[in-house]
């Protein structure tokens, strides 16, 4: 008997099982990059803050991520977490917009689509709010604006620097003129704070579109943005047939805004916490004694260190 006919004979006497498969990697134990589509083990990746080993791209962090990555540990106080959107037009798609919310908390286990709160920053106190995009596309509404207002008008009563990381489709439609509102609200607010002389950087990242980019967005004193963020008012689509001309390739990237003057400087994220704490250094006043606002005869108002 041949080797052939041996290894043949062999084959056919050994049953075959059905139920052996080959061993499955372990979920969550390996990421691929959309970029290059290396594949890095996520416990490097994670120490690499979600940023590729390989071509540096940088893949998307949510809230929690974000606030570990930025604040320094066990000094997070968030802010505000009772509030909880609402349904005041009723608003029906497919579902209905209280479904929606329902359906998106459970699954996110998020009340909205931004966190707020106080922190250390390298041992610098600020105010800082996070958007996530999981919540219903980082849309804003009723809530985010009414968050990000009470989160500015904090910080501006205790002079903390503020910081906002931007990730948004933009204005929540379910919410209507409501949403809107919140642009003109948030703005107000910013105003203030600039008034008294005070610091606030946003960080726009992948992506930061919409009414968020057409106000607070673009609103800071120093702008910075991720490396190969969309960052835009409308779709390139929408933009081309509105002035019937064709449009650059990567126009609404974080490199292109940086070349025309949009944005003041794009800094990896590995990078980002050492250089916020540089220009707060560089540009914010040493936090003051909580500020007690002058106010009509027979009032008093005064402001807590604590929320």
């Amino acid at each position: 008997m041949s080797l052939f006919d041996w290894f043949a004979n062999r084959r056919k006497s050994e049953p075959i099982n059905p139920q052996r498969q080959e061993p499955e990697i372990a979920d969550g134990l390996w990421t691929k990059c959309e970029a290059c589509g290396v594949l890095a083990y996520t416990k490097d990746l994670k120490a690499n803050q979600m940023v590729c080993l390989e071509c540096s791209h940088h893949m998307r962090v949510y809230s929690e991520e974000r606030i570990a990555q930025l604040i320094d540990a066990n000094t997070w106080v968030p802010i505000n977490e009772q509030l909880s959107p609402t349904d005041p037009l009723k608003f029906r798609d497919r579902k209905s917009y209280s479904d929606r919310l329902r359906e998106t908390q459970e699954k996110t286990k998020l009340v909205d689509s931004v966190i707020t709160g106080n922190g250390q920053l390298d041992g610098t106190p600020v105010a800082l709010g996070v958007m996530d995009f999981r919540f219903m596309g980082g849309s804003m509404g009723s809530v985010v604006g009414e968050k990000l207002t009470r989160l500015i008008e904090k910080a501006t009563l205790r002079r903390l620097p503020i910081i906002i990381v931007c990730a948004s489709g933009g204005a929540r439609m379910q919410e209507g003129m409501l949403s809107l509102m919140q642009m003109a609200k948030i703005s107000g607010a910013l105003e203030r704070h600039r008034q008294a002389g005070l610091l606030y950087i946003p960080l726009l990242t992948h992506p930061t579109t919409g009414g968020v980019t057409a106000s607070f967005a673009m609103l800071g004193d120093i702008i910075l943005a991720e490396p190969q963020a969309l960052i835009g008012f409308a779709g390139r689509r929408v933009i081309e047939q509105t002035l019937r001309e064709k449009l650059p390739e990567g126009f609404q990237t974080s490199e292109y805004l940086l070349q025309h003057g949009f944005i003041d400087a794009i800094v990896p994220r590995t990078q980002l916490k050492k250089t916020l704490s540089q220009l707060i250094q560089l540009h914010q006043p040493a936090p003051a004694e909580p500020l007690v606002v002058p106010l009509p005869e027979a009032m008093s108002l005064t402001v807590r260190g604590s929320d």
